[in-house]
């Protein structure tokens, strides 16, 4: 059953709820990873997770397969559980990317370490300040690694749509980044000059 075709594994699910576990232990650690970087909370993405597959379960009979991978489905009804989510706590969404895991660099000693890691969280909060759609195409893209077509259906958007997204949230982070890297630039001569 491994190599279970989806097709005919998500036809045999439709039929015997217990063949549903197979598509769960597919799909569980990636839909709940992406529901734990829209959250920052494990205990929420758990339960998001649960309510993702219990609707999965629930509407399994709904599905159409459109050509999409069936894991689309999923990460649609997990947005959408995030959407709820946040409306239901009135809050601001926060992604937390501190998880997220970067290569040390090459680069051996402690200044290398430090840098690194200041590049990072500069990174990190710069990512934060953009609006969430942004921050979740972000999310699907690099650590997903879903594709764009993939990620429209889930932001329900064109390809085009969301490739066009991509470049313009590319873009603002440059942008952030560089005048980011001008002012400590320019406060750090300031400093200079006053201690000088």
């Amino acid at each position: 059953m491994e190599n279970e075709s989806e097709v005919r594994l998500i036809a045999r699910a439709r039929e015997d709820p217990e063949a549903f576990g197979e598509l769960y232990q597919r799909y569980v650690a990636r839909v709940y990873r992406y529901l734990y970087y829209r959250t920052g909370n494990p205990e929420d993405a758990e339960d998001l997770t649960a309510w993702t597959f219990h609707q999965a379960l629930k509407h399994l009979s709904r599905y159409v397969d459109y050509g999409a991978p069936f894991e689309a489905w999923l990460y649609r009804i997990a947005h959408n559980a995030v959407a709820n989510w946040l409306r239901q706590r009135s809050r601001r969404p926060v992604v937390a990317l501190d998880a997220v895991q970067t290569a040390e660099p090459e680069r051996n000693g402690p200044q290398a370490v430090v840098e690194s890691a200041e590049e990072r969280q500069r990174l990190l909060r710069a990512v934060r300040r953009l609006p969430p759609d942004r921050q979740e195409l972000l999310i699907l893209k690099f650590v997903e690694g879903l594709s764009n077509r993939e990620i429209g259906i889930i932001l329900e958007r064109s390809e085009g749509a969301v490739k066009s997204l991509y470049h313009r949230t590319l873009v603002a982070l440059r942008d952030e980044l560089t005048d980011e890297a001008w002012l400590r630039e320019a406060m750090g001569a300031d400093q200079e000059e006053e201690n000088g």
